[in-house]
Formats: C-alpha cells, sequence, structure tokens
C-alpha cells in the first residue's frame, strides 16, 4: 500500500499531480452527463408544451431540432471524454502509477488482464 508520505518526492509530486487530474476527469465526465441530461429533458418537453398549447407541430419545431442536434453533440462529447479517460490510464501506467486506483469503480473497462484483479489495483490512501 502507498500513500503520499511515503513515496520518493517525485513519486509523490507525480500522484499530487495524477490526484488532480484524476479529480477533474471525475467532474468533467459528471458535467457531460448532467448536461446531456439536461437538454434532453428540454428535448422532451418541448412537444409536449406544443400539444398542451394545442399549437401546430411546426411551431417550435427549428428549437426542437436545435436542442436535439445539441444532445447529439454532447453525446459525442460524452464519448470523447470516455476516450480520455482510456488515454489517461495509459498515460497512468507510464508515469509509473498503474497500479493506483483512482476512484476506479468510474473506469471504462479495460482490456482483460491475466494479473489477478487484486494484483492490479492497489488500495491508496
Amino acid at each position: 500500500m502507498h500513500n503520499v508520505q511515503t513515496l520518493g518526492a517525485p513519486m509523490a509530486q507525480t500522484r499530487l499531480a495524477a490526484n488532480e487530474v484524476a479529480a477533474k476527469l471525475l467532474a468533467a465526465e459528471a458535467a457531460i452527463d448532467a448536461a446531456i441530461a439536461a437538454v434532453a429533458s428540454l428535448t422532451a418537453a418541448m412537444p409536449v408544451a406544443a400539444q398542451q398549447a394545442n399549437v401546430g407541430m411546426h411551431v417550435g419545431h427549428e428549437a426542437l431540432m436545435h436542442a436535439m442536434e445539441s444532445c447529439q453533440s454532447l453525446v459525442k462529447s460524452r464519448t470523447n471524454i470516455i476516450r480520455t479517460h482510456k488515454a489517461l490510464r495509459v498515460a497512468q501506467a507510464d508515469v509509473g502509477l498503474a497500479e493506483v486506483a483512482f476512484a476506479d469503480t468510474h473506469c471504462p473497462p479495460a482490456q482483460a488482464s491475466a494479473m489477478p484483479l487484486e494484483r492490479r489495483f492497489a488500495a491508496v490512501a
């Protein structure tokens, strides 16, 4: 088990930097999911509002199209942040932190490893 106090100075700096990046990554992932949910809710509400107002389908149709395009763009952003997460897992190994778990329950699945799970991840304070 490693903690920042028992690591050498360069590794401790690396670990602190990695912790900061991991926290910002998780915040970005949560923000994208919140944005998707908000835009999807807006998109779903527009046709319902038009029906309740008893107006034709053409009223607000352009706004509905833009909202849907926004939702699609956010889902693409979600794909890219997942790719970012996977690439950061590679960088994590590159800097010698491969066995450190950074909120591993949020990680996208990695390639299957022949190494047992308990050896792939070390609990870190």
